[in-house]
């Protein structure tokens, strides 16, 4: 039924092509989402912008942070009425030379990661913001055809937004690495395939409940396991003290609130 509905909404570039600059795995993944949803796609590297641009009816930045405003003024040249960006903690700032020009600027930006340049987006959330109701009512209207869920983010609140991005899904792989590495300090073998079940079953439990979710000793005050839980990682990977005890602390907050939040 969703791709139903997906394939009956009417293509925001229906007289005028998509171009997509950057092939690395976000321009890959947009470009076959946007061929999907009906729309005609140009994908270029950064090397053949202005041929991509010519006669396009918007352009999509899919380039590193750090790279947008310089492709962008390559974009403004001769750029297309709309130019976007689909970076989550880079402002409209960035697309400046192409307002210069005349250009109504926007960004469009998955909340999703992506393992390589074929991740479907489909039911994905997308963050969205425009310079004005064209610029904004194009990316949330693209955004849908990409098959995507667009929400506003607010100009100021954009590193934040990304910030909390990055903890849920960077900092993420980054927490089951330190655990798959202490686990093989305990001379564990397979430790990611043995984790794997439990850190999955987890993410689905929060999904489901929020902070419910949280289990162990801290929530059950076992002061005493923490305690053995510091002095085992201070032997084995000391370097991992700092990130156990402030996880811990916010657990202890999580769970208080909680704890706070049940109705008596």
């Amino acid at each position: 039924m969703r791709e139903l509905e997906r394939d009956s909404l009417p293509s925001p570039l229906s007289a005028a092509p998509l171009a997509v600059v950057g092939r690395g795995r976000v321009g890959g993944s947009l470009a076959r989402a946007a061929e999907l949803g009906g729309i005609d796609v140009r994908i270029a590297g950064r090397d053949r912008v202005a041929e991509a641009c010519r006669g396009a009816g918007a352009a999509l930045l899919c380039v590193p942070d750090d790279a947008i405003a310089s492709v962008c003024e390559q974009v403004a040249a001769d750029p297309p009425p709309l130019v976007g960006h689909v970076s989550g903690a880079t402002t409209l700032e960035a697309l400046a030379s192409a307002v210069a020009k005349g250009a109504a600027v926007f960004s469009l930006h998955p909340l999703q990661t992506f393992a390589d340049g074929a991740t479907p987006v489909e039911g994905t959330p997308a963050a969205i913001a425009g310079s004005g109701e064209r610029a904004l009512d194009f990316a949330r209207r693209l955004a849908e055809s990409l098959g995507m869920r667009p929400f506003e983010v607010p100009e100021e609140s954009r590193a934040t937004y990304h910030a909390a991005a990055s903890i849920a899904s960077n900092l993420l792989v980054a927490l089951q690495e330190a655990a798959t590495d202490l686990l093989e300090r305990a001379g564990v073998a397979d430790a990611r395939e043995l984790l794997t079940p439990l850190v999955l079953r987890t993410a689905a439990n929060w999904s489901e409940r929020g902070p419910a979710a949280l289990t162990g000793p801290i929530v059950r005050g076992d002061r005493e396991t923490v305690e053995r839980h510091r002095a085992a990682i201070a032997e084995s990977a000391p370097e991992l003290i700092p990130l156990y005890e402030a996880l811990a602390t916010h657990a202890e907050v999580v769970a208080r609130a909680s704890v706070e939040e049940v109705p008596r």
